[in-house]
């Protein structure tokens, strides 16, 4: 080994970190490395400060791993915590404020959390989940046993004492007696108490205590145990009732198959919160199992409107979608049906009723209808028209659908020997003799209870008895039948020629209700047009009608019909809810502008309107009423206001200005005091070179929140599109009191002053060039006597010449002339006669109007020039109240360099005259206002 290379081994110098020699920290060496790897450790180095700071080096380095890889672990800085250093000083003191006040309530109510109790009393600790059997340890006598141990010896005397022996017999015996007193009970476990005393807690407790009830529930859901967690989500909301809980209870009652219960719980859902999506989707599934597959349908559109990507909703709405095609509607037959649906005992007269007849103590002398429509008249619902809602079924026990009595209590029938001996039969076998036994006691039954010869208005007896008979086969429902009698009753009428509109009205509604009933929707329409032909606006007849068309799809006409009939009776509940059902199908079918495409609504008259009369309300009655629509209107012009809103932001953010200006309009149609709903469209008007209007708005914010600096930023943009420069700059100016912070409205204000700066100077310079001429006033007897001058001497009389002596101006109007008459003929002397008669206190507001640079130099050289000399007092008073002028700022800024110039020199004139009413040292505090 050579001298010089054992020398250059010893000169190498190798650094501790990564062993990179020194000689590699070098521009030549980075610069010709393409080993990634090997330049981060040279960069890490470098940053390590190791070897020395070398920023460049390691500026050089970092710049060309990039080059090498741009996506380089080593180029990632890693950001450094903020501290107090890197926020303003209020933003930092903000944050402290808030974490300290978090912590505080932290602590607050971890402490609260520990003081409350698991469980209010022993009742309520709840068994061991998925556990039949308890394990209790007793003692033989049944006591249990508590286990205190000896004290152990303490000495060497003690230890002499100790037996051993008897100890361990002591010990064998606790054994064997504990292990003979285990008892295990095989029994079920105590049901869980549903329900949980929470007077005396906290509304903090109550809240912490549902959570954690409802917390069990979930824990329980999850294992499959469905009937625990029913019970826990059921004790949460003893608690306190929460949707969530609701929620959950319904699906627990879903798993179960408690359908009636779980669609409960959703609808008590949708009351706390209608755009709940989940309690639409359980609704619907419940729906679902319940049959109801188009209610399914409706709350599934509802859950893909809020969420339009939920697999879930997707998945159900193409379930129930192929079900609803599955469903083939059931053709016409004569077949016998029993007891679809219970109904008036004379269904004419229900039709009297809701058709409108006033001659109801004429009908009651006819007897018959009339009476036993009256005494069912009282346990009618208002909104069971055409048995568009339905009731509940008689079943024999007393209940009757809201009469008083079912049917079965009303009669009483002996059934004959016959039908005994059928029944006996029914014990052998003979099912065939047992139907036969049937049918004749249920037509010996119905023909005791029923008399088909009763009066039926003014049809003769055979026409009344066929009437009488459908009415009795409808009840039974058997419509085919029931069709066929009122055809009889129909072409009877015809034959006969009767001359009663109003009892053949009541045959085609009536024969029409069959139609609808059988699915031949077709003939119901036919039948009910026909009888509203003979009786306009018969209540029966028309909804009838409207649910015929739906049921065809027939949506604009059935919608016809139905407004029709929610004019003629407001308390038919099936039309409202048909109505909401068909505007959402006529919203999707037909898009917003679904209306125009309506039949026109016939107007009923008030005759038709009036024939329900209602009692007149109470005063308390009115006045609850009417809160409640004042409520509910607000509610819904709140979220009406909040959907407007929440748009117009998304317009906003999609740059879709226009659209967005749409819905803030809407907005303050709604709320026209709010604020932020004016700024908003401010800034869209702004975006769309609107600046009236955009200011119009400002105003309006303004006028509300004086304070509200996005107001003053936007009405700065907007003045700065209507190049009012000197208007945008106050605004400006405002902002940055208002918030200091605002990068934003520091550079506008920078280039709003450069404008303003330009457009002074644009609009001074064609006022330099160019000379006004004043015209004065001389008497003729003067005019005469002078001789005509040469032009020479007529143009020096003309420069000469002094314009109208000024006189005391009464406002700043007459100021505001008087000073502008003097500038353009640029007489200072004129201006200076014009300050002697102007109070120093008036004259910031005669000057504010019109203030600019070239004014407020012109006033300088006035009083510098003019008034110093003779009157140093009135030009410090008035250089003491110029400064408050408003604006004055704004244009002191924008003074060129001789105009500042001309200003020093006034303060340096007047700090050199002495004066009883100042001093030297309040003409320099005076000067530090305006240099």
């Amino acid at each position: 080994m050579s001298a010089e290379i054992v020398s250059g081994l010893l000169n190498t110098e190798v650094t501790n970190s990564s062993k990179i020699p020194v000689e590699h920290l070098d521009y030549d060496y980075i610069q010709k490395c393409t080993d990634v790897g090997y330049l981060e450790k040279i960069l890490k180095v470098l940053r390590s400060g190791e070897e020395g700071i070398y920023p460049h080096l390691i500026d050089f380095c970092e710049k060309h791993v990039e080059k090498l890889n741009p996506r380089s672990r080593a180029l990632r800085i890693d950001k450094p915590a903020a501290t107090a250093a890197s926020l303003p000083t209020d933003e930092w003191s903000q944050i402290s404020d808030e974490l300290k006040s978090w912590e505080t309530e932290m602590r607050a109510g971890e402490v609260q959390l520990k003081q409350l109790p698991l469980f209010s009393d022993e009742e309520n600790v709840p068994p061991i989940r998925g556990s039949n059997c308890s394990v209790q340890s007793t003692s033989a006598s049944g006591v249990k046993k508590s286990k205190n141990k000896a004290s152990l010896p303490r000495d060497y005397k003690d230890w002499d004492k100790f037996d051993i022996a008897k100890e361990c017999a002591k010990v064998d015996e606790v054994v064997a007696n504990d292990s003979a007193s285990t008892v295990i009970n095989h029994g079920r476990p105590k049901a869980i108490k549903r329900k949980l005393h929470t007077s005396a807690l906290t509304e903090q407790e109550k809240v912490v205590l549902a959570n954690r009830e409802k917390d069990k529930g979930n824990e329980a859901f999850k294992t499959g145990d469905y009937e625990e967690a029913l019970a826990y989500y059921t004790r949460s909301l003893s608690v306190l009732p929460t949707v969530a809980a609701y929620n959950n209870r319904a699906q627990a009652e879903i798993k179960l198959q408690n359908w009636h219960k779980a669609l409960s719980d959703c609808q008590k859902v949708l009351e706390l919160e209608p755009a709940n999506a989940k309690g639409l989707l359980r609704r619907a599934t419940v729906q679902k199992h319940l049959g109801n597959l188009q209610l399914a349908i409706d709350d599934v559109n509802a859950v893909l409107h809020i969420e339009p990507h939920n697999e879930i909703a997707k998945k159900l709405l193409n379930e129930l979608n192929k079900k609803m095609a599955e469903r083939v509607p059931e053709k016409p037959a004569n077949r016998k049906k029993m007891l679809i649906e219970e109904i008036e005992e004379e269904e004419e007269e229900k039709e009297h009723e809701a058709n409108g007849a006033v001659e109801s103590s004429s009908r009651e002398r006819r007897g018959g209808e009339s009476c036993a429509a009256a005494a069912t008249a009282t346990g009618e619902e208002r909104g069971d028209m055409g048995n568009a809602q339905k009731k509940p079924h008689g079943r024999g026990d007393g209940g009757g659908g809201g009469r008083g009595g079912s049917s079965a209590d009303k009669y009483t029938v002996t059934p004959p020997k016959g039908v005994e001996g059928a029944r006996k039969g029914l014990a052998n076998g003979n099912s065939a003799a047992h139907q036969a036994a049937e049918k004749a006691e249920r037509e010996r039954a119905e023909q005791s209870k029923v008399n088909l010869d009763a009066p039926a208005g003014n049809l003769p007896p055979p026409l009344a008895r066929l009437k009488n008979e459908g009415n009795h086969l409808f009840k039974n429902g058997q419509f085919g039948d029931a069709i066929e009698k009122y055809s009889l009753a129909i072409d009877g009428y015809t034959e006969a020629g009767t001359d009663s509109p109003e009892d053949l009205c009541i045959l085609y509604s009536n024969r029409a209700a069959c139609y609808l009933k059988d699915g031949n929707s077709s003939d119901c329409i036919t039948d009910c047009t026909k009888a509203l032909e003979l009786q306009p606006f018969s209540l029966k007849p028309l909804l009838r009608r409207a649910m015929a068309y739906e049921s065809l799809e027939r949506y604009r006409k059935a919608y016809v019909d139905y407004k029709t009939v929610l004019q003629i009776d407001t308390a038919t509940q099936a039309a409202h809810d048909s109505v909401n059902r068909i505007t959402r199908m006529l919203i999707e079918q037909d898009g917003p502008e679904w209306r125009d495409q309506l039949p026109e609504i016939p107007m009923v008259p008030l005759s038709a309107q009036q024939h329900r009369r209602e009692e007149p309300l109470s005063a308390e009655e009115a006045q609850a009423r009417a809160e409640r629509a004042t409520q509910e209107a607000a509610r819904k012009a709140e979220a009406r206001f909040a959907l407007f809103k929440s748009d117009g932001n998304e317009f906003v953010k999609k740059g879709r200005y226009e659209e967005a200006v749409g819905k803030y309009s809407e907005c303050l149609k709604l709320k026209p005091n709010e604020c932020t709903v004016y700024t908003n469209r401010a800034l869209c008007l702004v975006k769309l070179d609107r600046f009236a209007e955009a200011k119009r708005d400002c105003d309006a914010a303004l006028a509300l929140e004086p304070q509200n600096k996005k107001a003053f930023y936007r009405r700065a943009m907007a003045n700065k599109g209507l190049k009012d420069y000197l208007a945008c700059s106050t605004d400006l100016q405002e902002v940055l009191r208002l918030d200091s912070s605002v990068a934003e409205a520091e550079r506008e204000l920078q280039e709003v002053t450069e404008l303003l700066r330009q457009s002074l100077a644009t609009a001074a310079s064609p006022g330099k060039a160019r000379r006004s001429v004043p015209i004065t006033e001389v008497d003729d007897t003067e005019a005469a006597a002078t001789t005509k001058p040469d032009s020479t001497t007529e143009q020096n009389h003309v420069d000469q010449a002094r314009p109208t002596a000024i006189t005391q101006p009464a406002n700043a109007y007459e100021f505001g002339q008087a000073l502008s008459t003097a500038r353009s003929h640029d007489d200072t002397a004129a201006c200076a006669d014009l300050l002697r008669f102007v109070a120093p206190e008036t004259l910031p507001s005669y000057v504010s109007s019109h203030l600019d640079g070239h004014t407020i130099a012109f006033i300088m050289q006035a009083l510098d020039g003019q008034l110093l000399d003779k009157e140093p007092g009135l030009v410090y008073q008035h250089l003491n109240h110029l400064h408050t002028a408003e604006r004055f700022s704004v244009v002191l800024m924008l003074l060129d360099k001789d105009e500042r110039r001309q200003m020093t020199q006034l303060f340096e004139h007047l700090s050199a005259v002495e004066s009883e009413d100042f001093s030297q040292n309040d003409v320099q505090n005076l000067a530090n206002k305006y240099i």
